[in-house]
C-alpha cells in the first residue's frame, strides 16, 4: 500500500471538515426550527394563561358583588 501524499492528506481533512460541518449545519437548521416552534407554542400558552387570569379575576368580582349582596340582606 503506498503512502498518502501530504495533498491526499490535507484533501482527506478537508473533506472530512466539510462532511462535519453540513452535518453541523443541517442539525443547527433543525434546531432552529424547533426553537421557533418552541417560541410560538410558548406564545401561545402565555396568551391562554392571560385570558384565563382576566377571567379569573372578573370570577373574582363576580364572587365579591354577591357576597356583597348577601351582607346587604341579612343586615
Amino acid at each position: 500500500m503506498q503512502e498518502q501524499t501530504n495533498l491526499e492528506k490535507l484533501n482527506d481533512k478537508v473533506s472530512q471538515v466539510l462532511q462535519r460541518y453540513h452535518a453541523l449545519r443541517d442539525e443547527n437548521e433543525v434546531l432552529k426550527s424547533e426553537v421557533v416552534r418552541v417560541k410560538a407554542d410558548n406564545e401561545l400558552k402565555n396568551q391562554e394563561i392571560e385570558k384565563l387570569e382576566e377571567q379569573n379575576t372578573m370570577k373574582d368580582l363576580e364572587i365579591e358583588e354577591i357576597a356583597n349582596k348577601i351582607e346587604s340582606i341579612l343586615s
